[in-house]
């Protein structure tokens, strides 16, 4: 589109783009074009500012004003060259300014690359929405199907515990069969649990019910938890002082599970695992380090994101949702969730909380 108040440049200009095979509507003002621009979106606008009634910033600046219409780019042709002039394009939306009298030639190659320009930025939006659209049908199909798991998995907990009473005495390695059958299909529960909590975070739907507790409380029990799966590991919890935080108990409880079961995973037997607490500016900061493995620095932004997760040679691959669920539960509360890790020397796995307060300590629910 091509809005000019002077025929001469509407003619001239509307024959060389028609020549390079462009199609071309010609308007006199800007109210026209505006009104032309709903009716039939252009891929690009050659605009003049100087006209009758409505100039060209106001022509631009209403389209951008307009979601219809924003995306589609401007450039001005003026005779108006002053550095306050063309900065005044540019912050109105403009992407280009050629000064009059304008070269056929000039015109022509800025046409042709702010044309392609949109061209890219279009395919690229595009593409986008697909991609979304995918995401969006890919999380539906993974929460239907992870819903609909959890009833027969409860079934089979049932039957395998079930089993146990009905063994031969003595018969150990049966015994072990189902034992190992049954932590799996407790470990699958585990999962799922995660898979519908971390969509109901990103919905915003998980209620949280905080009210102000002792981290070391949490900490005690998270380790309780772990039970057989330490081994010869080394613990180590000696809090220097109380940090009262401000928490949902039961899902800063999995959180901490999760932290320590990851560290136990990726640390040899004879290794130590230690969880500090402290206060930090003006947070509560948990800290759970381990001197395993270590993490490589360009995976350790990716182990937050859903179904982010890194190899191990010993280890295999995890689900990749512990630590995504971990991260959502922490910023659902205020904080932040991160890591410092060493390939060879270990990781810090740490996220805050808000402290804890006498004007806090009712239940929000």
């Amino acid at each position: 589109m091509i809005v000019d108040d002077t025929p001469q440049n509407l003619e001239l200009l509307e024959a060389m783009l028609g020549e390079q095979g462009y199609e071309v509507f010609a308007l006199p003002d800007g109210k026209m074009a505006l009104q032309a621009a709903v009716r039939d979106q252009p891929h690009l606008i050659l605009l003049d500012i100087l006209m009758p009634g409505m100039d060209g910033y106001e022509v631009c600046t209403r389209l951008k004003a307009d979601p219809r219409l924003k995306e589609i780019p401007v450039i001005f042709l003026s005779a108006l060259n002053e550095p306050w002039d063309k900065v005044r394009a540019f912050r109105v939306g403009g992407v280009d300014y050629i000064p009059k009298p304008f070269q056929l030639e000039e015109v022509a190659a800025r046409v042709r690359t702010h044309v392609e320009m949109s061209r890219q930025q279009r395919a690229l939006q595009a593409s986008y929405e697909k991609l979304r659209e995918l995401e969006d049908l890919r999380d539906s199909l993974v929460h239907m199907v992870v819903h609909d798991l959890r009833s027969p998995l409860a079934s089979i907990r049932m039957v395998l515990g079930s089993l146990q009473d009905f063994l031969p005495p003595g018969d150990a390695g049966l015994a072990g069969m189902i034992s190992a059958a049954e932590f799996s299909a407790i470990s699958m529960s585990e999962m799922v649990t995660q898979l519908l909590d971390i969509s109901r975070f990103e919905a915003g739907q998980m209620p949280l019910s905080r009210s102000a507790g002792d981290l070391a409380v949490q900490v005690r029990s998270a380790m309780e938890t772990l039970g057989a799966q330490v081994e010869q590991r080394r613990l180590r919890f000696a809090p220097a002082e109380t940090v009262v935080a401000h928490y949902d108990a039961g899902i800063i409880l999995r959180v901490l599970g999760n932290l320590l079961g990851n560290a136990v995973k990726f640390t040899r037997r004879d290794g130590e695992i230690s969880v500090e607490l402290a206060r930090e500016a003006g947070q509560a900061r948990v800290t759970v380090a381990d001197n395993g493995s270590g993490i490589p620095p360009e995976f350790q932004q990716k182990i937050f994101t859903k179904f982010g997760q890194i190899e191990s040679r010993k280890r295999g691959l995890g689900t990749g949702l512990g630590l995504a669920f971990c991260k959502l539960a922490v910023e659902a509360h205020g904080g932040e969730i991160g890591i410092e890790s060493v390939p060879g020397q270990g990781s810090r796995f740490w996220f805050t909380l808000p402290l804890g307060g006498a004007g806090r300590m009712k239940d929000e629910g």
